[in-house]
């Protein structure tokens, strides 16, 4: 045959040929057309999610002292699935799943293959952050929310399941708020249940809803159990994801805001606002709602961090105060110049609270709490947490505003002091401490004459 006569097979074959006489003569095939039937809303939630959705592989140290000396060790493939949640190739998926992984390998559905890096991460909620460099950008999931779910409602979950890359399962929301202890090491609070098929390889993957959006992100199943696995509120996992990924934590540098996501709303909200931060001088107020930084619209707190994310110039931002449209300048600068801006900071620092629990508080205006019929007369919101703290493992986080430790209110810093230094507090087995998170009152105790070991407890209501 000759050279001009060879068939070459490009892409999907879209057209038969016949040889006749040593060439070609083409017969054109047109492709059946997929009938709406076929194309259930099942169908289109994973074509819609499936190209943001990657496979992980690679190989971790693991203790094998079981069958050896005690220190004996040895090497294991490890498998995961993750989301892209910024098209610059930040990549969301399981701590446990990257953990200790020297060359993190990340397949995504049209077979590109990827070596990530890990950003950040946070054994607590067992969530971490990977990056893969690419010449363009990448699909972003698209992001629903956990706030509304209602047990029996259809769930898709995507995942490379044992090493079957791309593996659908389909189920039901079985039930939601379960906590979960899964090992000595880690348990997990407030997860959603469900019966789509979550196996192992399948960790860090999306739970869809039936309109393609992610509402969790599957962590774990129940050994020896059918049906029964676990993921972690997409509401929940996209806040860690916002510290893990904003600017203060990566790079360094800071904003000054405090903000909380009204998923529901879709909708990211100004808490406070550091005195003499850029978003002080930007004119940013309490009760902001912000709709959009540079080109980024913003439906919650992690939005705002993507926009600032790699930029050190102010970026255009709208805002929405008190139903006007306002609109504003935002930029993150070098933490240097914080700490230079603010001596009180560095005060804060050395105070009881951020030497005892790792807190930097600043007093919350009594107008937070006027007109909501509240029992306290004021409080001190939360505005940093020191990493590896008692009050980071107890879940506190900025934005939190601590109204009472013990049988006292904490209206002002010197509450704190006196609580910490003077009371008997410090020597007491457990002191409860209460906080103020989106208008509900929560408590959690701590052990604070042995602060720095007391294991991790739970936010309660």
């Amino acid at each position: 045959m000759p050279d001009t006569c060879q068939a070459r097979q490009v892409g999907r074959m879209i057209s038969l040929a016949l040889v006749v006489s040593g060439c070609f003569t083409a017969i054109t095939a047109h492709a059946k057309e997929v009938s709406p039937e076929r194309l259930t809303p099942l169908v289109r939630a994973v074509q819609k999610a499936s190209p943001s959705v990657v496979n992980i592989q690679g190989q971790k140290t693991v203790s094998d002292s079981a069958t050896g000396p005690a220190d004996a060790t040895r090497q294991v493939n490890g498998m995961g699935t993750g989301v892209v949640i910024d098209p610059r190739g930040y990549i969301l998926t399981n701590h446990h799943v990257v953990d200790g992984v020297k060359q993190i390998n990340v397949t995504f559905a049209d077979r590109r293959k990827y070596v990530a890096k890990v950003v950040a991460f946070d054994p607590r909620t067992d969530l971490a952050i990977i990056r893969v460099r690419t010449s363009h950008l990448l699909p972003v999931v698209t992001v629903g929310t956990s706030s509304d779910l209602m047990p029996a409602e259809t769930v898709v979950a995507v995942g490379n399941a044992f090493g079957y890359e791309h593996t659908v399962t389909v189920g039901i929301v079985s039930a939601l708020h379960r906590d979960v202890q899964v090992s000595e090491t880690q348990s997990y609070d407030d997860l959603i249940q469900t019966d789509a098929s979550i196996n192992p390889g399948n960790s860090g993957g999306p739970l869809l809803n039936i309109d393609g959006e992610m509402i969790g992100v599957n962590v774990a199943v129940r050994a020896g159990a059918q049906g029964i696995g676990f993921a972690i509120p997409v509401d929940s996992a996209m806040e860690v994801a916002a510290r893990l990924i904003s600017t203060e934590e990566g790079e360094n540098r800071w904003h000054g805001l405090t903000l909380r996501s009204e998923p529901a709303m879709q909708q990211v909200v100004v808490d406070h606002v550091a005195p003499g931060s850029p978003a002080d001088q930007y004119g940013f107020r309490p009760g902001d709602i912000i709709t959009q930084v540079g080109e980024l619209k913003t439906e919650r707190r992690l939005d705002v961090e993507r926009a600032l994310l790699g930029t050190s110039n102010p970026l255009a931002a709208e805002v929405n105060r008190n139903g006007q449209q306002v609109s504003l300048q935002i930029a993150a600068t070098p933490v240097q110049s914080r700490r230079g801006m603010a001596s009180a900071s560095s005060t804060a620092k050395r105070s009881a609270s951020w030497e005892t629990l790792g807190v930097e508080l600043t007093p919350e205006p009594a107008s937070t709490f006027a007109g909501k019929k509240s029992q306290y007369r004021g409080g001190l919101r939360i505005v940093e947490v020191r990493p590896n703290s008692p009050a980071e493992r107890e879940g506190l986080t900025p934005g939190d505003i601590l109204v009472g430790m013990h049988k006292w209110q904490t209206s002002t810093m010197e509450d704190v002091d006196y609580i910490l230094s003077k009371s008997g507090v410090p020597q007491m087995d457990e002191v409860r401490f209460y906080i103020v998170r989106n208008n509900e009152t929560l408590y959690t105790d701590i052990n604070v004459a042995a602060a720095a070991t007391t294991a991790p407890a739970t936010l309660r209501r």
